[in-house]
């Protein structure tokens, strides 16, 4: 009962508390709701802590039928989502505090920031397919309201683009969950796969189908190609806070889920030198370059960093597809590491937009001497994502570089550090810029009637985290990788 309830507060106190605080009577001071929010979100991660500590078996909530139980359980790569979800979610929270003052309807704004980090936390803990499969379907409802914030016509279709790219995308992996339950032992999450080799004998090819399937449905989550379209147009129009989450966080849930059809139900030994792996490879790597160049193209700041989420996005699956463990260790990592620095982009540029109202790229030389701590944060996990030491950034690439070299699967063993590399090389052509031209805005810019306009406690204190976070990670990354190692070691 005691590991129920442990399980189970992290998940029902923000949903609660957010679907209360979306009812309350409007309030005349924002001081309220500002506190409750607060208060919601660290008791929230407060309560993940002893959960993450001491919950070792799994948890049968109640059974749909009598072979699919909805399961809570949490595991090594469980825990290790939980923690990104809550730092992310934290931060960005906390940084929302300054940022929603130019915002309206903010309780609603907090209402469903609260209650979609009670599904994210939910997905987390989920123990078997079908409650991920639920918590993943709650987490798009969720997160709707926070890409329509602002109700403008741009943002209600990007919303309708959301929705049925995910829809789509989820019924894809819902056609294969089907199959799944007849082809194997059982759709609890366990190390390895759970293939009932006896009964795919004969059929392995409808597996692989499957397999496939349910990988480029969730893969829209995660914005690779060619279902990543909705990605760049749902970013921009939300509150950076939140275009902040779903770039840091929200897009994990794809990577989670991919995670678990390969490594705990499919099993990475059905799949390696199958069509679907090279599937997985190709897919990922055209991603890297694509997204990668047209964040180099584009010249609205967020929309910039919205192509960059898709082409490292696909870092990440990429080590995935390797099917190795050391490229998945990289995967892990830059996971971990994309999350810390995508989020304090975003964010950074939100700070900019809030104190200057400037959103393309060619408005921002000087931006610099205006808002130093917040350029300053920006050039560090600009450096962190190009991938250069000591950040977090250059760990994971080590890693996914050696894990393709290490791997055999032929032409992409080689390819895959190539478009690597090339990637960084455009990473720091689109993100470099910013700060070159903001601290080195040339002689004709206005020196004497410069303002500075920088960030606020509520802004400044998230950024300088999470940039202090993008370097320790890979200046100190020993703790980490050993805890990464050893899910992978239970994984092959």
């Amino acid at each position: 009962m005691n590991d129920t309830i442990s399980l189970l507060l992290p998940i029902i106190l923000p949903i609660v508390m957010g679907t209360v605080l979306f009812f309350m009577k409007p309030m005349k001071s924002r001081r309220p709701v500002l506190v409750y929010t607060g208060i919601s979100l660290v008791a929230t991660a407060v309560l993940i802590i002893p959960a993450c500590l001491t919950v070792e078996k799994p948890i049968v909530l109640f059974y749909l039928t009598k072979a699919l139980p909805v399961m809570l359980k949490l595991d090594g790569l469980g825990r290790f989502f939980l923690v990104m979800v809550s730092v992310v979610w934290l931060l960005a929270g906390f940084f929302s505090f300054t940022y929603m003052k130019h915002e309206k309807n903010e309780k609603r704004y907090f209402a469903f920031y609260l209650i979609t980090y009670g599904v994210l936390v939910g997905l987390g803990c989920s123990g078997n397919l079908v409650t991920m499969y639920a918590f993943f379907e709650m987490m798009t409802i969720a997160s709707f309201p926070l890409v329509v914030h602002n109700q403008s016509r741009e943002a209600i279709m990007a919303g309708l683009k959301y929705l049925f790219y995910s829809f789509f995308g989820a019924y894809m992996a819902l056609f294969g969950l089907f199959f799944l339950c007849r082809y194997t032992n059982t759709i609890t999450f366990t190390p390895g796969g759970t293939l009932n080799m006896e009964l795919v004998a004969g059929h392995e090819g409808l597996i692989l189908l499957v397999a496939g399937l349910m990988i480029l449905g969730f893969s829209v989550k995660a914005g690779m190609f060619p279902l990543h379209a909705w990605l760049p147009t749902a970013h921009p129009v939300a509150p950076a806070p939140a275009s902040a989450a779903l770039s840091g966080i929200i897009v994990k849930a794809g990577v989670l889920a991919i995670l678990r059809v390969v490594f705990y139900l499919v099993g990475p030994d059905f799949l390696r030198g199958s069509w679907v792996q090279y599937m997985l490879l190709t897919l990922s790597l055209v991603t890297v370059f694509m997204g990668s160049m047209l964040a180099y193209r584009e010249k609205v700041l967020k929309k910039r960093l919205a192509y960059s989420t898709v082409s490292q996005l696909s870092y990440i699956l990429f080590g995935i597809a390797l099917l190795n463990p050391i490229g998945l260790t990289g995967a892990f990592l830059h996971m971990a590491a994309h999350a810390f620095i995508k989020c304090a982009l975003f964010l950074c540029a939100g700070a900019i937009i809030f104190r200057t109202g400037i959103t393309n790229v060619d408005g921002l030389t000087g931006i610099g001497k205006k808002m130093p701590l917040t350029i300053w944060c920006f050039t560090i996990v600009s450096l962190g994502l190009i991938g250069i030491p000591p950040t977090g950034g250059f760990v994971s690439k080590w890693y996914l570089a050696t894990g393709a070299l290490d791997s055999g699967t032929y032409v992409f063993q080689y390819l895959g550090p190539i478009i690597l590399l090339v990637s960084a090389l455009l990473t720091a052509g689109y993100l470099l810029p910013v700060t070159i031209k903001g601290f080195f805005p040339g002689e004709d810019f206005d020196y004497v009637s410069l303002k500075k306009c920088d960030a606020d406690a509520w802004m400044a204190v998230p950024l300088v985290v999470l940039s202090v976070l993008s370097v320790l990670i890979g200046m100190f990354p020993g703790g980490l990788v050993d805890y990464l190692t050893q899910i992978v070691g239970t994984l092959f």
